[in-house]
């Protein structure tokens, strides 16, 4: 199901991948995705392996959850998944991050990852508009994607103060770095979007 409703950008992105990528649709999730929560997990743990960094771990309920609120973005290929990211909201709503964001790696390289990160970016911006978007990752790709959508790195401290947040950082293999610095860094590269310094 898509959602012109939404307003532009956002709609235009959504009904342009079809014929953009082939095969490959992205979609706001909902409960029709939930049946793919399993496979999302794994890819999400599998990956976060092959590159020998850490991921804040989310359970099964998490994500359905995000998918029955409509903040989840999936890629799909007819039946088969092929990509997925999340939005979460901390700090009373004034900040936003998008999180888990994997593409299965048969499907990577044709610029799936950063389509599902602007699908993210602008339903965000259209769900919580005057939150600050941030997020924090190890992966270089990640950064380039988020640098063209004008984030920018910035300190931890310049991100919430949510404990609920953070907590989400114990179930990294770098939890242990995080707390000898007393959160002030970690391996991530904390990235920062402002929409106020662009109105």
């Amino acid at each position: 199901m898509l959602y012109p409703e939404l307003p532009h950008p956002f709609g235009k992105l959504l009904n342009d991948l079809s014929t953009e990528m082939n095969d490959i649709q992205v979609f706001v999730a909902n409960e029709e995705h939930i049946q793919y929560v399993s496979t999302i997990l794994k890819t999400i743990e599998d990956a976060a392996k092959v590159r020998g960094t850490g991921i804040a771990k989310r359970t099964p309920e998490y994500i359905e959850q995000k998918m029955r609120e409509g903040k989840a973005i999936i890629a799909l290929v007819g039946d088969e998944f092929a990509g997925f990211c999340y939005i979460e909201s901390w700090g009373n709503k004034q900040y936003v991050a998008n999180s888990g964001l994997i593409v299965v790696e048969k499907f990577r390289g044709h610029g799936l990852a950063k389509k599902i990160k602007e699908n993210s970016f602008h339903l965000s911006l259209a769900k919580f508009p005057e939150a600050k978007l941030f997020g924090l990752t190890s992966g270089a790709a990640v950064m380039k994607i988020n640098t063209e959508l004008g984030y920018v790195p910035v300190t931890f401290a310049e991100l919430t103060d949510d404990e609920a947040f953070w907590r989400g950082c114990q179930g990294c293999c770098n939890y242990d770095i995080l707390q000898r610095t007393e959160r002030r860094y970690c391996i991530c590269t904390a990235m920062l979007y402002d929409p106020a310094k662009d109105r």
